[in-house]
């Protein structure tokens, strides 16, 4: 039992014997448990090859997927303008999920209000919720701006936003020209990726749609950066410092850096930094827009070049060494600027890592999820490394994508045996982990469970988790460090080669039997 003189943290406290005497109770007198063998058993047809065909043959049931909701999306790009509050459109259950959820990445809290739709609500809609709700949020929180999204709740009974918004403002809720943006996000379609997409949209055509006179391509020589649902917040540092040292004016639009990223210093902050309305406003006055992840972001583009009449460059995720080339020839060609000395040591940097370390990481097997724009940024850069990827999952990529990114494995001999699913979520993924097993899984939080289960079967079964991406929820501060640029492919290799030397010193700490391989130099 816990005493004052030894209290115990939950590890190990439920591993003492009182503990594990209840627990084994509750199986035996509530849980109607199966015998060890028969789980046992089970287990052990979930890694066979029959099993695998069963699970790629499922339909109507996905089990962990590999993305989240719509207004997961919509709450980080409105977090990304100044003085922004987000609100969601429906029950208060989503929001707090939404909040909890970036809370355990980002270890901040999170400022997100929704306006509480209940069962009456589902019945006759939501408006009288937004009334109140608009007009609360304003008094009490005193945003520039709230922007709005919903939920499923809200989309399926079919609540028109625009018209709750304009009814709001003539029922005397909150002024006329007061903004509030707004973008329909069902969370039934898509993933967060697409819900970033649709409120950016919603933002840039509230303030630009209806204002494009006196707009003049070029005339304010910025250059737009659109990062789309962007979770490491050294990307936004990066992508800012590369252009600064190029000489170039630009503007992230959405950029929820300092927001997400706050002090301890005795004062709370609601709002800090962002995306100033007056920097959306003036973005169609730019050069051009980039769109830093392109595969997500495709109302996005259409708006770009619909409505701001620009021409948005052809480009990929600037991950790894050519195609940050790519990115920064680019910003070169558009603007006149030359690429500095200092960004030509950077890029010579990180070839010399990539030389250091290629003799761990050439041939080593590495199965990957996230979503579409980082996963092929990452298999880009083990194919530089001469890693080989072999199972590819997104499961918010599409058709395009998918095509796009076997055409790109199969340009390069350490892809050509990789195979590229989407749609599949981790259940899939762990099929693949047992019957064509990799030597690394890279992915979120979530892939540890695929880790345990490989274990379960046996040590030279395991498939060792490499933490890059979204979430992470079980290891602190990686959301600070950066995946793109030069720097970013930086901390990749440190971050792929160092695990993969952890698990060789894990694979050769036997005493006296493998520890002739124990070495002290790598």
């Amino acid at each position: 039992m816990q005493t004052v003189d030894e209290v115990k943290p939950c590890y190990p406290l439920f591993r003492d014997d009182d503990y594990k005497a209840s627990i084994k109770a509750k199986q035996d007198l509530f849980e109607e448990k199966h015998p060890e063998a028969k789980i046992k058993e089970v287990f052990e047809w979930t890694t066979t090859k029959e099993y695998q065909d069963l699970n790629f043959k499922r339909e109507a049931l996905t089990i962990d997927p590999a993305k989240a909701c719509q207004p997961l999306g919509a709450v980080l790009c409105s977090l990304g303008f100044e003085k922004t509050m987000p609100y969601v459109h429906g029950s208060q259950g989503c929001v707090a999920y939404f909040r909890s959820y970036f809370n355990r990445h980002f270890k901040e809290p999170i400022a997100c209000v929704s306006d509480s739709m209940t069962e009456d609500a589902a019945v006759f809609g939501g408006q009288k919720n937004m009334f109140d709700g608009l007009e609360n949020c304003k008094a009490i929180y005193k945003p520039d701006m709230i922007a709005v999204s919903t939920t499923c709740m809200a989309e399926v009974i079919g609540d028109d936003l625009n018209a709750f918004i304009n009814n709001t403002k003539k029922e005397g809720h909150i002024p006329q020209d007061y903004p509030v943006p707004f973008a329909h996000t069902p969370s039934f379609v898509g993933s967060h990726t697409t819900g970033w997409d649709n409120m950016f949209e919603g933002i840039a055509r509230y303030f630009t749609l209806n204002h494009m006179e006196g707009k003049v391509v070029g005339s304010n020589k910025k250059i737009n950066l659109v990062p789309g649902f962007e979770t490491y917040l050294g990307n936004f540092k990066v992508l800012k410092r590369m252009l600064t040292e190029m000489g170039v004016d630009s503007v992230v639009l959405s950029d929820p850096t300092e927001v997400l990223d706050t002090p301890a210093d005795g004062e709370y902050r609601m709002y800090a930094g962002g995306t100033t309305q007056a920097e959306i406003k003036d973005a169609p006055n730019a050069i051009t827009t980039i769109l830093v992840q392109p595969w997500q972001l495709d109302k996005t583009k259409k708006l770009v070049e619909n409505t701001w009449n620009q021409s948005v460059p052809k480009l990929n995720v600037p991950m790894g060494v050519e195609w940050t080339d790519e990115f920064l020839m680019k910003i070169s060609e558009l603007t006149g600027k030359e690429i500095p000395e200092s960004l030509a040591k950077e890029r010579g940097r990180l070839a010399d890592m990539m030389s250091d370390s290629h003799a761990w990481l050439h041939g080593k097997k590495f199965a990957l999820y996230g979503d579409p724009d980082f996963v092929m940024g990452m298999v880009k850069i083990l194919l530089e490394c001469g890693a080989e990827p072999t199972h590819v999952v997104s499961h918010n990529g599409g058709k395009r994508w998918k095509k796009a990114m076997e055409a790109m494995l199969a340009e390069n001999p350490f892809g050509s045996n990789a195979t590229v699913h989407i749609g599949a979520d981790l259940w899939h993924l762990r099929s693949l982990c047992f019957t064509e097993k990799p030597d690394f899984l890279i992915g979120n939080s979530y892939g540890k469970y695929i880790q345990r289960d490989t274990l379960y079967k046996g040590e030279k079964f395991e498939v060792p988790l490499i933490r890059i991406g979204f979430p992470i929820f079980d290891r602190h501060h990686l959301h600070r460090m950066t995946t793109l640029g030069y720097e970013g492919g930086m901390y990749v290799v440190t971050t792929l080669v160092n695990a993969v030397l952890e698990q060789l010193d894990k694979e050769t700490s036997g005493m006296g039997t493998t520890d002739y391989n124990f070495d002290l130099v790598r």
